[in-house]
């Protein structure tokens, strides 16, 4: 599927507050802790327990939440199919789009119970 400038658009207007629960709800009926999850969004944003909170709490857009993230420099090796869309081919032109897909990408990987060395990618040597 091809994203478009709409699509960015509208994603990068949802709330992530409305979001974090169906993430967590998610991740709970499959048995993973909240510690897991929130070790997952730190290494992807650099936000610590007490900054995504704040984050929550001020209702921030995804706009807001990705442009205040220190995004980690081992994103690129987050690929693959999420919600149809092949990360890998979205177009760097619609952020905000893409890194929603990455994390998602990573929030489905604990989901299914892939290990956590996995999830947290690191460069090959």
């Amino acid at each position: 599927m091809k994203v478009t400038a709409e699509k960015n658009e509208k994603v990068a207007n949802m709330i992530f507050a409305s979001i974090y629960p169906l993430y967590w709800n998610r991740l709970e009926k499959h048995g993973r802790t909240r510690k897991e999850f929130h070790q997952v969004i730190e290494w992807f944003t650099g936000f610590d327990e007490d900054k995504l909170q704040t984050l929550i709490e001020e209702k921030v857009t995804f706009r807001t939440f990705f442009e205040k993230a220190k995004i980690h420099p081992n994103k690129h090796l987050i690929n693959g199919v999420v919600c149809g869309y092949r990360i890998e081919e979205i177009e760097d032109k619609f952020v905000v789009y893409k890194q929603c897909r990455r994390m998602e990408k990573l929030i489905d990987e604990l989901a299914k119970g892939r290990k956590m060395e996995k999830i947290l990618r690191e460069e090959k040597k």
